[in-house]
């Protein structure tokens, strides 16, 4: 049985733009994956609202994904596959993150996983799907003008990442786009998408 981590924010925990609640995992894009992937392989989720990866928000107690990869690394071994999948929260306003200074957190968490896997996983980093343009008019998120901006950037700093860090990548934005109910989070079809895209990468490394 070969095992996948899925570490993420509102779009792995399958929020329903518009505050409707939770996709079902046969719709949320880890659950998908599992499917796809077939017998022989278990997908865990950890998808958390508001998660950033080391950006703190006193509303939002353990909503830094660096305060928390280590023990839920470590819960969930052996693993085969770490799937990252942040960086959108961290382009809040209240924050006033650079891409620059978002990936560096992103950095920190891959190094956790390395150490607490001692190496053994492959790690995919996924930049997430942009933030929609009028996101600072639609939404009740804490995004602004700049946070549409900064999300653009996030890609190629990512895949510079990856290179640097040997992990793979994957470019969200290029696959799918966020929901234009409140431009963040992802519809159905793009959980799919994503499932389908992912798949497709990890199915390649074995």
């Amino acid at each position: 049985m070969k095992s996948i981590l899925c570490f993420g924010d509102s779009n792995t925990y399958g929020y329903i733009a518009g505050g409707l609640g939770r996709y079902s995992f046969d719709v949320r894009w880890p659950g998908r994956l599992e499917r796809l992937l077939g017998p022989g392989w278990r997908v865990v989720e950890e998808g958390l609202c508001g998660r950033t990866t080391v950006f703190r928000e006193p509303a939002r107690p353990g909503g830094a994904g660096i305060d928390y990869i280590s023990p839920c690394v470590a819960s969930h071994r052996p693993l085969d596959f770490v799937v990252l999948m942040l960086g959108t929260n961290d382009c809040k306003a209240e924050f006033h993150a650079s891409a620059k200074e978002i990936t560096a957190g992103l950095r920190r968490i891959v190094d956790v996983v390395k150490a607490e896997t001692s190496g053994a996983a492959k790690i995919l980093i996924i930049s997430p799907a942009s933030l929609g343009e009028s996101v600072w008019g639609g939404s009740d998120f804490g995004f602004d003008a700049r946070s549409y901006h900064v999300s653009l950037e996030l890609a190629d700093r990512f895949a510079e990442l990856a290179g640097e860090r040997a992990c793979l990548f994957l470019d969200a934005a290029r696959i799918v786009t966020a929901s234009g109910v409140d431009f963040v989070h992802l519809d159905e079809r793009a959980h799919d998408l994503l499932a389908r895209a992912v798949a497709g990468i990890i199915l390649r490394e074995c």
